[in-house]
């Protein structure tokens, strides 16, 4: 299977245990409770997924003493960052293209759990994709 395939596949699959998540859970539980949560539900479906992925900051061929720290990394090839806010705002997205441009990610989700309907609360970003 083609790298894109596999990566939308894998897309697919993170959404709907995003949907999972919050049927079960609803919305407006503390970020934490759906990292614990979509972890178990990623696992159980055989999916690898690391919470709280380290990316080391690159500059000019060296590694800064600053590293950053994305909610999921699944499979070791898409970003998720969850959020439980009344809103998405443009450092919401600012932080998910930065967590992508640093682990050289080509897709990433921001996923907000406080929605009526997961998938109000779902935006894909891609990273030359």
């Amino acid at each position: 299977m083609m790298k894109k395939e596999f990566l939308n596949d894998l897309a697919s699959e993170i959404v709907d245990a995003c949907i999972d998540v919050h049927r079960e859970m609803g919305p407006g539980l503390l970020e934490s409770i759906y990292e614990y949560c979509l972890i178990k539900e990623l696992h159980d479906r055989g999916i690898k997924a690391e919470s709280q992925a380290s990316l080391p900051l690159h500059y000019k061929g060296e590694i800064l003493p600053k590293d950053f720290r994305a909610d999921l990394m699944v499979e070791e090839e898409i970003i998720i960052e969850l959020k439980t806010v009344d809103r998405i705002l443009p450092v919401h997205e600012a932080q998910i293209l930065s967590y992508m441009k640093l682990a050289d990610k080509r897709l990433g989700f921001l996923m907000n759990f406080n929605v009526d309907l997961m998938k109000h609360g779902i935006r894909r970003f891609v990273n030359g994709f």
